[in-house]
């Protein structure tokens, strides 16, 4: 009766040093159920391992995990948000004598990568699901190290010129960057702790402060670098751009051997593949090498349990989202990602055009505009998107998801509504309040929806959705990019040049107010396990042919208990 006891305490999670007197009980006390023995042996092996996971100490396994998830988030803010300032370079170069780059060159160059990402999104996120975590990881890595480096070399000719070049190989570098975003998400969560979860995503997802910082930093040095030739001829910032888009390559090239060789997540081969031996070792030797390991042979896996668990197909997923219960939690993280972006890229490609619009950076010579708008761009994201990222990791275990976004949207509403609507009185009485506010937006950004909207899609759905489910949410986020971008680049300009900025800030202040409606439809996830989540037990067992079996196993051990 005592060993029932510890069984059940261990399968919840709250005393893992019983796993083997648990294993021992199931093998051993339950012949009554000759027939479906295995089945609940099977069951509580896939338990015993999760709960493994769930409560394992953190250690290196797992900051191995957040950094090697983490250095593509880095790669992916360097290449999406340098843009920007490549593209202010290019009104130097090819432009004269405005020097300003055109609209539809500016809207291509950073509108491209945008929809090159909403193909990687949906794409790599139903691989993932379809194939593997593991066997997708790194070839999205692949493709956004070499669309860096072609852009890098990318040059003028009679048939295409350079910003055409670019924007086609922006559009395959956003298709890797839109991969990274369900596989590193859904590979982080499926290793990470049950009680450190949202903090791993979140240490993962501030990885892209990081890239935007030296996105700034390397324009900044390659500026000063080649003062003397710029100042003699901007067309010399030809070299500087080069550098900028090329350096991005670098951390990718790192990140690379890593990512190839990170274990198949044992969720995945448990409840996708349905090999729970192998799933139970693998988790078992990730948390002590970090490596998968197993010497048990698929066919042997998944003869043992076929049929235990339900199957993705196409009818299960409109199924099982169809659900209102499950589709609104789709539908709510979508929107919400969808609307957080219509801002936060409407601002973040376009902090140049912002900085230069309250005199906060520009010149009157390439060189001093340029070094002006790398210097612009560093401080607006060490005071504010930086701080906002970390304080979302060492505060999201205790306050919560749900509260972080709602708490996010309802200032960002505040500070888009002061800033749009007094945009040219507070311009006029103290251009350093503007900064101040405009720099709580960074951090109100970053401490709420940006970071939430990238770690809730990671957690609620099913592990065989999972993926999937992200890339949607995700590729939901980067359609609001893309008419945050055309319409930025339409309408900031209208009554003359940036003269509807501040009409701008006033609909980001509308978006962020819907935002607040559609948070209300997704759970708070912090404290609870994947499979709590996404209830993926209850699936299991009623898909299971031995349903009467488990259930009376269940019961049994309640009543001995």
């Amino acid at each position: 009766m005592a060993n029932y006891q510890q069984g059940e305490n261990y399968i919840s999670g709250n005393n893992t040093e019983y796993a083997t007197d648990y294993s021992n009980n199931v093998n051993n006390n339950n012949t009554n159920y000759a027939n479906g023995n295995e089945m609940v042996d099977l069951n509580a092996r896939r338990k015993a391992a999760l709960a493994e996971i769930d409560n394992a100490k953190f250690g290196w396994f797992h900051i191995r995990a957040c950094i090697v998830s983490g250095v593509g988030f880095y790669t992916d803010s360097y290449d999406i948000f340098a843009i920007g300032l490549v593209s202010s370079m290019f009104g130097w170069i090819y432009y004269a004598p405005t020097h300003k780059t055109p609209y539809n060159v500016d809207t291509a160059l950073k509108v491209s990568a945008s929809v090159g990402t909403v193909v990687g999104q949906l794409l790599f996120g139903w691989l993932a699901d379809r194939v593997g975590r593991k066997r997708m990881y790194g070839v999205e890595l692949m493709i956004i190290i070499v669309a860096t480096v072609a852009q890098a070399l990318a040059g003028n000719g009679q048939a295409v010129s350079t910003w055409g070049v670019i924007t086609f190989w922006r559009v395959i570098l956003g298709v890797g960057i839109g991969g990274d975003y369900p596989l590193s998400s859904v590979i982080t969560a499926e290793f990470a702790t049950t009680s450190r979860r949202g903090a791993m995503m979140a240490a993962v997802f501030a990885m892209q402060g990081l890239g935007q910082v030296s996105a700034g930093i390397v324009a900044l040095i390659a500026t000063a670098a080649f003062q003397n030739s710029i100042r003699a001829d901007p067309a010399n910032l030809d070299y500087v751009w080069r550098i900028v888009i090329g350096v991005g390559a670098i951390p990718g090239f790192i990140a690379l051997y890593y990512r190839l060789t990170i274990p198949e997540t044992p969720r995945y081969t448990m409840d996708v593949e349905q090999k729970i031996e192998k799933g139970a070792r693998d988790a078992s030797a990730f948390l002590e090498r970090g490596a998968a390991a197993g010497d048990y042979t698929d066919n042997i896996a998944v003869a043992r349990n076929e049929g235990v668990a339900t199957r993705a197909s196409m009818a299960d997923f409109g199924r099982y989202f169809g659900n209102w219960r499950n589709g609104k939690v789709l539908f709510g993280a979508a929107y919400s990602w969808f609307a957080l972006d219509i801002a936060w890229y409407g601002l973040g490609l376009n902090n140049s055009i912002i900085l230069n619009n309250i005199g906060f950076s520009g010149g009157s010579d390439a060189y001093t505009a340029m070094f002006n708008n790398a210097v612009g761009n560093i401080i607006i994201t060490l005071l504010g998107s930086v701080p906002g990222y970390w304080i979302s990791v060492f505060t999201i275990e205790k306050m919560g998801r749900k509260t972080i976004q709602i708490m996010g949207f309802t200032m960002l509403t505040i500070l888009f509504v002061i800033l749009g609507f007094g945009y040219h009185a507070i311009l006029a009485k103290s251009q350093a309040a503007f900064i101040v506010l405009y720099t709580f937006a960074q951090i109100f950004f970053n401490w709420g929806p940006n970071t939430t909207t990238f770690i809730v899609p990671g957690e609620v759905f099913p592990t065989r959705y999972r993926s999937t489910a992200h890339g949607i949410c995700a590729a939901s986020g980067k359609l609001g990019a893309i008419v945050s971008q055309v319409a930025f680049g339409l309408l900031k300009d209208i009554g003359g040049t940036n003269n509807w900025i501040d009409h701008l800030l006033e609909i980001f202040a509308f978006f962020m107010l819907t935002g607040i409606f559609s948070s209300l439809l997704i759970p708070e996830t912090k404290g609870k396990s994947l499979e709590e989540l996404s209830a993926e037990m209850d699936e299991v067992y009623a898909n299971s042919n031995h349903t009467a079996v488990v259930d009376q196993y269940e019961n049994s051990t309640k009543a001995l208990a």
